[in-house]
This record gives C-alpha cells, sequence and structure tokens, in this order.
C-alpha cells in the first residue's frame, strides 16, 4: 500500500497541474463573457449603478440588468432580473430612486424603483415606447425619447397609425424624399423627439414637434439633450438643413420645459452636439465641427454662455476630438475623453484658460461620470480584458477596478496583451501598429500572420475588447495578428486623419504596404509566406482594393466591404459621407470615384477571397458584396460568399457570430496551415 502511495499522489498533483494550465480563447468563452457597461454613480458617490449584459447563444438571445455595487468595490447586489432587458440607470437627484428603460412589458418604457426596496413603478406609456431617461435636479421630470408621427398632436393618433401600418397586409412604401432608411431600419416617416414627464403622475408632453429628428439620425454626442439646473430649459439637438441625407450640420437649440417655441443658439455649419449645462447653470459645453460635410472633423469643446449669448472654443490647441463631456461640480473645468495613440484617455480643461491636461495614458476608458466628491468614473478594459467599472480617486493618483465579472473565466483563459510597433509610412510619416501574439506563444517558431484593416475610414484599433474584430480571436487558432493604424485613423492628430479622404487608396494603402513589409522583416517568428487579410465596411473596401494590385497574402476576407464606388453612392443612405470623400457625386466627381474604386481593376483579381455580407446593411447595400462576387467567379478566383439575411453592417446574433468565426477561421486556415 505504502509502494502506491507516492505515484498515486504524483498522477494527483499532475492532474491538478494540468487543471490549472491556461488555454486558448474559444468561441464559447467568448460570447460567455458578461458585458459590462454605462456605470452611473450616485449623487453622494457612494452607489455606483451598471449594467450587464448576458448571451445565451443556444436560445440566440442576450439579456441586461442593473446591478450596483459600493464605490469601496463592496456590496455587488443585482437590482433586477426579469427575462427581459433592463437598462440606462440613473439616480434621482436625491439618490433614492433610479429610473431605467425596460422592454418587460412588450415596448420599451421607463420605470422608476425605489431603493429602499419594493417594486418599480412603470413612470411612461407611450405607445411608441420610450428611452433615454434625464432627471430634472428637483427630481419632478424626466426627459425622454421617442420615435413619433410627426403630423401626430397625442399618443392616440400614433398608437393608431402603428396599429393600422401592423395589421395592413400591404407593405409597400412610397417615399418622396430622403432619408427613408437609416442604418438597419426604414424609417417609415416617423421622427426622434424629445418629451418631458412628470415624475408623479408620468404625464407627458413632446418638446421638439415637427418634422424633424432630435436627437438627429446620427452624429450626436449622447444624449444630445438636457435640462438646465432649474429645470426651466431644455436644450436639445437637431438639424435644421432641408435635406439631412447630404448635411452633417447638426445645432443646439433651447426650448422651455414647458413647451413652446425653440430659439436656435448655435449657426456653425459644421455638426454641434452633446449639450451639457454647467452646475451654476452658466453654461452650456458642447462639442463641434468646424467642416460642414465632414464628419470625422475634430470635436473641440465649446462654451457658450447663457448670459450674453457668446460662444468660445475651449479646447482648440488639443489636437484630439472629445468626447463624453462631464463637468466638475464647481463649473471650473470639464473631463472628457479622446481618443489617443490606440487608447482613449481622460483628460481635463479649465475653462478660464483652456489649459488642458491628460489624465490617464496608455488605457482605453469610456462611459465617463464623476462622482460629487470628485472621483472619476469609467469603463475600462484592455485587448485582452473585457470591460469592468473603474474608479479614479479624487488625487488622479490611483485606479482601482471595482468590478470582477470574468474574473473566473479568465482565470482559465491564455490571453497575450497587446504588444506596439512604430514603422515609417508614406512620406516619412510615423504609423502605429499593433500586435497580439497567439497562446503558448513561441520565439523560435513561425507562426502564420492576420493582418486586420478597420473601418470607418475614420476609425483606429485600440488595445479594446471588440466583441466583433476581437484580436484574441484570430490569435486564439495559432495566428500572430497585426493591425496597423494607417492613414484616416483617429487619435493621431486632425492631419492624419483628413488624409485618407479623396485618396482612399493612396497614402493609406502606402501604410499599410510598410506595415506587413516591417513586421515581415523584423519579427522572424512572422512566416512572411503564410499571411491572410480581413476587415470590414472600408477594411472590407481595402481587400478589394488589395485584389486589384500586388499583394502577399493567401487569402482575404471582406466584410461588408465597399466595391463599387459609384453604386455605393446610390444605395448608401448619409450621402454626405461619400459626397466628402469623392468630392463629390458620381457625375460631379466622375474621375476619383473612378480611380479610386476597385471595380476598376477586376481584371488584376486573382487572391483567393471570403466575402461577407448581410441583407440588412443600409449603410453598404449587400449589392456591393454582389457585385464583388460576380467579379470574382468572372475572373476564376476561388471565392466564397457567407451571406445573412437577418444581420445589418454587423453580425449580431449569437448563432450567426459562431458561423461567422467558424465560417473565417476555416478559411484562414485552408490556407495558412
Amino acid at each position: 500500500m505504502k509502494k502506491l502511495l507516492i505515484p498515486v499522489l504524483f498522477i494527483i498533483l499532475i492532474t491538478s497541474g494540468l487543471s490549472r494550465e491556461k488555454r486558448p480563447l474559444s468561441f464559447e468563452d467568448f460570447y460567455g463573457f458578461q458585458r459590462v457597461s454605462d456605470p452611473q454613480p450616485s449623487p453622494d458617490g457612494n452607489w455606483i449603478a451598471y449594467t450587464v449584459t448576458k448571451v445565451d447563444v443556444a436560445s440566440n438571445s442576450s439579456n441586461k440588468d442593473i446591478y450596483v455595487i459600493s464605490s469601496d468595490g463592496k456590496n455587488l447586489k443585482q437590482l433586477t432580473s426579469s427575462a427581459k432587458s433592463e437598462s440606462q440607470p440613473r439616480w434621482s437627484p436625491d439618490g433614492k430612486y433610479i429610473a431605467f428603460v425596460s422592454n418587460k412589458d412588450g415596448g420599451s418604457q421607463i420605470y422608476i424603483m425605489p431603493m429602499a426596496g419594493g417594486e418599480a413603478r412603470k413612470l411612461t406609456t407611450i405607445s411608441t415606447g420610450a428611452s433615454g431617461p434625464v432627471w430634472s435636479a428637483d427630481g419632478s421630470k424626466i426627459l425622454f425619447t421617442s420615435t413619433v408621427y410627426p403630423d401626430c398632436e397625442s399618443d392616440d393618433c400614433n398608437a393608431t397609425k402603428l396599429k393600422s401600418r401592423d395589421e395592413n397586409p400591404v407593405k409597400a412604401q412610397i417615399w418622396d424624399g430622403l432619408l427613408f432608411k437609416h442604418w438597419n431600419r426604414w424609417t417609415h416617416g416617423m421622427r426622434n423627439h424629445v418629451f418631458i414627464a412628470d415624475v408623479a403622475d408620468g404625464k407627458f408632453h413632446d418638446l421638439t414637434p415637427g418634422d424633424f429628428d432630435s436627437p438627429p439620425i446620427d452624429l450626436g454626442g449622447s444624449p444630445d439633450y438636457a435640462i438646465s439646473p432649474d429645470g426651466k430649459e431644455v436644450c436639445f439637438v437637431k438639424n435644421p438643413d432641408d435635406v439631412v441625407a447630404v448635411s452633417t450640420n447638426n445645432d443646439l437649440f433651447i426650448v422651455p420645459a414647458t413647451g413652446g417655441a425653440a430659439k436656435q443658439i448655435t449657426t456653425n455649419k459644421g455638426n454641434d452636439a452633446n449639450p451639457v449645462y454647467s452646475p451654476d447653470g452658466k453654461y452650456i459645453a458642447y462639442t463641434a465641427m468646424a467642416r460642414a460635410g465632414f464628419e470625422a472633423d475634430r470635436k473641440v469643446i465649446m462654451l457658450y454662455d447663457r448670459i450674453n449669448s457668446q460662444t468660445t472654443a475651449v479646447t482648440s490647441k488639443l489636437d484630439r476630438s472629445a468626447t463624453d463631456l462631464v463637468w466638475d461640480k464647481n463649473s471650473r473645468s470639464i473631463y472628457f475623453l479622446a481618443d489617443d495613440l490606440g487608447y482613449n484617455s481622460v483628460y481635463r480643461v479649465e475653462i478660464k484658460n483652456g489649459k488642458t491636461s491628460r489624465i490617464t495614458k496608455g488605457s482605453y476608458n469610456k462611459s465617463l461620470s464623476l462622482t460629487t466628491d470628485g472621483r472619476l468614473v469609467f469603463i475600462r478594459e484592455a485587448i485582452n480584458k473585457p470591460a469592468d467599472v473603474w474608479l479614479l480617486d479624487e488625487k488622479r493618483t490611483s485606479a482601482k477596478q471595482l468590478t470582477f465579472h470574468n474574473k473566473a473565466a479568465l482565470a482559465q483563459l491564455e490571453m497575450n496583451p497587446l504588444e506596439e510597433f512604430w514603422f515609417e509610412g508614406a512620406a516619412s510619416t510615423k504609423v502605429h501598429g499593433l500586435m497580439v501574439k497567439p497562446p503558448k506563444f513561441d520565439a523560435s517558431k513561425k507562426y502564420p500572420l492576420i493582418y486586420l484593416v478597420h473601418g470607418g475610414p475614420q476609425g483606429a484599433w485600440h488595445d479594446n475588447f471588440h466583441y466583433r474584430w476581437n484580436a484574441q480571436m484570430f490569435a486564439a487558432s495559432g495566428y500572430v495578428v497585426v493591425m496597423v493604424n494607417p492613414r484616416g485613423s483617429t487619435g493621431y492628430g486632425q492631419k492624419f486623419t483628413d488624409e485618407i479622404s479623396q485618396d482612399w487608396g493612396g497614402k493609406v494603402y502606402e501604410d499599410l504596404k510598410r506595415g506587413w513589409e516591417f513586421v515581415g522583416s523584423n519579427y522572424p517568428f512572422i512566416d512572411a509566406d503564410r499571411m491572410g487579410a480581413a476587415g470590414a465596411s472600408y477594411g472590407g473596401y481595402m481587400m478589394y482594393w488589395l485584389e486589384g494590385r500586388e499583394n502577399p497574402f493567401k487569402c482575404l476576407v471582406s466584410h461588408d466591404g465597399v466595391f463599387n464606388l459609384v453604386s455605393m453612392y446610390g444605395t448608401t443612405e448619409e450621402l454626405w459621407f461619400p459626397e466628402w470623400e469623392m468630392a463629390g457625386a458620381p457625375w460631379e466627381s466622375p474621375a476619383l470615384y473612378q480611380k479610386w474604386s476597385p471595380s476598376s481593376y477586376v481584371e488584376n483579381f486573382k487572391t483567393p477571397m471570403l466575402i461577407v455580407h448581410s441583407q440588412k446593411d443600409f449603410r453598404v447595400d449587400v449589392g456591393q458584396g454582389f457585385e464583388a462576387f460576380t467579379a470574382l467567379q468572372k475572373m476564376g478566383v476561388p471565392s466564397k460568399f457567407l451571406y445573412f439575411p437577418d444581420e445589418d453592417h454587423f453580425v449580431s446574433k449569437p448563432q450567426n457570430a459562431r458561423l461567422w468565426w467558424k465560417t473565417l477561421q476555416d478559411w484562414f486556415d485552408g490556407y495558412l496551415k
């Protein structure tokens, strides 16, 4: 018996050690992560409410619930647990209630939950649904939004029209202007409007009646409406132009909280958005883009003085775009977020002198808010860490993670951190590259490469945990993943962002080319003979562009990519985008459309390609994928088409996402392994 003891103990120890060995990320792990978002500190700063989304792949659905945690990271509580989703928690000014949005009774409505205990009370019963609650400072009113028929003056009218539309066997539509569709939905002639409700009895009225959208259909902030500290005035954003499909001219308006005529307070022809009243009521801070028609111009923080109606720029010297504006309690400074060299940093600006300081560096943060005692609350994530709630102390010296929703799952997984490199791109400009190595990486081995190109094109790769183009999911199959931020990328100064417009296949292509040449030459563990590339939207465009010229890739993947710039113009919805990027409509600028359209170079196509496109994509119409697939097949290029009839620009349904990942991984494995 004693002779068997040592071998048995040895087996137990070995087995125990193996059970603790980390493994690569799988799809089940990936979609099993709890998704943390929208942190909201209570007025006294002692509690933080936030939401957690859980995905059920088997039922092809997801559910969102509201949690609270004390600001010391203790006392975690789940507030809601219905079979439907609850989201957008917002504290009442006295901290005794949380307003939130739920669809548990059908359409989305606003509910109010007492924090002392008891059932939530439904506040709104509007037939068109309600979302986006914003409390007045005295707690007696709540602003919200609903999408309504602009010619209806009562909710009964809206209810009757919706019922008639739903029950009518004829689903035809008649249009007489733009926009009749947007992103992934038909507008049906309905408009976003801002309402105000009495908390006591739920009675509400429309503050923005008329045939326009407020909040605007796009390019706005969050939530793009606000109520003054004294509760007498509401500021909202709308586009006053006749044809919003060709205009980025969002402006700020003010209206009495009781309703009435609205007054326009900004006249800038670029995009003005994200109004936030200062706590002392003297100012409205907002963001502004200077250039009309350009959706990716720099966002400068502006101050509208409510006493003298004067406007001044606050962050004119900062070469970054500001978002998530948050006033300090003394109305002396504004905290904000800005895209910054592959990260999203917290900044602070003093309104008196415009002095700007960066509070965080080398981390990706979002959903910024501030407690009354000066502590910053935000979401933080990284390329190997899903989002959690963090708190930065009032001295800005110590950031603390408060939630750990995926701690147990992460302990079992090997996901390598982000690595960075810089190289010389077109015109000797420094270009930033990001890299993720596969699990169990061994520098003495050779690995195949997946080269990812981001969309936008005015966007960027970041050190964040992306739930669509997730670098860890590609790396888990044994690939080195490289993501370069070429011309057009944000967070590197406005000039760098500007240099893609009217040059879609020029300097940006040269940047990308030098990027893959750089990693192939400088990282011996990368097998330069086994490289594939993929991208979505503009990234998908770049895959088609690569088809038309020499490239080192054994295979390509284009997801919802732009193939034919002329037909893209005629089928997309936001016409200001192609008109800026190509200097006009196709008949006004035919040379640029022809020069930069991948469809002009089909005779050169030869790289095997997988195309993914979806029927409900109204931004880049599914016809772009059909045209490209036809061209590839005619040219005899090995190609496949993954078609989703029930998705839009993104693949969101869990089981569709599983097929998406399997199809892409099989495609890459077939050519690179």
